[in-house]
């Protein structure tokens, strides 16, 4: 019998005056690094890099489902709400699960809107982090679909939105890493991608704070694939440009969702940038 190097355990946190039970899994030794899966997804998009013996070698990788996302339940009375995330929400998540885990100065990275909220966060409380990767991030992104379509009682929500995914993954993706890939969305909850869409392309109060992160005291790389369509290069380009210092590298053979749809060609950009937060 050969077990993974990686260990799931549940943490317990507050969030907005609830209580939440937090999934998170963890690898390796040295650095801190927390890590934010995508909207509609889970924190199985980084099994590759916490798998991966030479950068556990150097860091502990935590990686966490948020509330409503694959192991993480949704919160007590949730049958009767609408789930709709909100950037308050989210940081506050991100900042008591670190808390819990008892992260001294973490490096954040976040895909998407992971890495959206790491940018949030490097602007409202940089001090709890000794740097931030940004992948496939940018400033505001309003939808070009509409979000309705993936809570529907006449169409398949997980379907939908791996659909929608489908269009953003390269075609250098190997296949069982692109499949991999859509099935989480498949798995997504009721409503859960359309909840997280709602804060990604309707929360735009990141363009008027960009001017805030100071990269002098904590560092800011952003990753982007050339096949992104949704956070294309010249919108992260953009949004590099707004934060005075960061560093931006476009990744030429990957799309969205990097770690998961092709680790191999994404692992060197990684690499690259947990170099570069020093």
């Amino acid at each position: 019998m050969s077990f993974e190097p990686v260990t799931g355990r549940y943490v317990n946190v507050t969030v907005a005056g609830r209580a939440q039970r937090i999934y998170v899994e963890m690898a390796g030794e040295g650095r801190p690094v927390l890590c934010l899966h995508t909207a509609g997804a889970d924190t199985r998009q980084w099994r590759h890099v916490l798998n991966d013996a030479e950068l556990a070698a150097g860091h502990s990788f935590f990686a966490f489902d948020m509330p409503w996302h694959g192991k993480s339940l949704p919160p007590h009375g949730f049958e009767t709400e609408e789930y709709l995330l909100t950037t308050e929400t989210y940081i506050e998540t991100v900042l008591a699960v670190a808390d819990a885990l008892s992260l001294e100065k973490p490096i954040l990275a976040g895909c998407s809107m992971g890495g959206r909220i790491a940018l949030q966060i490097a602007a409202l409380h940089p001090e709890r982090f000794s740097g931030f990767i940004a992948i496939e991030a940018s400033d505001f992104q309003p939808a070009w679909y509409d979000i309705d379509w993936f809570h529907r009682p006449d169409a398949h929500g997980g379907e939908m939105g791996a659909a929608l995914v489908s269009t953003n993954i390269s075609p250098h993706a190997p296949a069982a890493d692109r499949w991999a890939t859509l099935w989480m969305f498949m798995q997504s909850g009721p409503g859960v991608f359309r909840g997280d869409l709602s804060f990604y392309t309707k929360d735009d109060s990141l363009i008027g704070r960009l001017a805030m992160i100071d990269t002098s005291r904590t560092p800011v790389h952003l990753l982007v694939g050339a096949y992104d369509l949704t956070c294309t290069p010249d919108d992260a380009k953009r949004t590099a440009n707004a934060i005075p210092g960061a560093t931006l590298t476009v990744m030429p053979e990957l799309g969205h969702f990097p770690m998961s749809e092709h680790t191999q060609a994404f692992r060197p950009y990684f690499m690259d940038a947990l170099k570069r937060i020093g």
